[in-house]
């Protein structure tokens, strides 16, 4: 099972235009794979799944449950003051360490509304992700002035295009260590 990662609670991002363009690239590889839009976590997951109350939100609790019988990943990352979006970050920090994502694969996929494409998002994210112990793919597609080139649903550049099918078809064949 593959999880695409919407990565913000922004409502109508673009984010998750990309990681429904994302999601029709692995259905025409015949890839199992779902979306977890970071906009429909629990509201107070901050407060009731976090830390000294780990395991104490139901809601958050699938969330885990999702996570832990996905082995490979696909993050789509807006780029928001230089880096990700801290519900990233708090999204992650939620999750039981080590082994929510250890052993697995992880493919990033940046956009921005600037022409960096999203390039110092996946550093960052490359870093943690990493030290979490996820692989993380080494071809990271950078989709720049988003606005521009997503329309009704569709990237708009063939260039762009290709490196996301590029990188869908490198993580279907990717074997896991990890295979829950």
């Amino acid at each position: 099972m593959i999880t695409i990662i919407s990565s913000t609670n922004r409502t109508g991002a673009n984010t998750r235009q990309v990681a429904d363009i994302y999601a029709s690239l692995l259905k025409d590889l015949g890839e199992e794979h779902q979306i977890l839009d970071l906009k429909d976590l629990p509201h107070d997951f901050i407060f009731s799944a976090l830390f000294e109350n780990r395991g104490s939100n139901p809601e958050f609790n699938e969330t885990q449950k999702l996570i832990d019988e996905t082995n490979k990943f696909v993050f789509i990352i807006p780029e928001y003051n230089g880096s990700f979006p801290g519900i990233l970050k708090a999204f992650l920090d939620g999750l039981k360490f080590p082994g929510s994502f250890k052993g697995k694969v992880g493919a990033l996929v940046g956009l921005s509304a600037g022409t960096m494409g999203g390039s110092l998002a996946m550093s960052h994210l490359t870093d943690i992700l990493n030290y979490l112990g996820l692989f993380v793919l080494p071809i990271k597609p950078r989709i720049n002035n988003v606005q521009k080139i997503i329309s009704d649903g569709k990237i708009d550049d063939l260039f762009i295009m290709n490196l996301l099918k590029e990188q869908a078809e490198q993580l279907s064949k990717f074997h896991c260590q990890n295979t829950m």
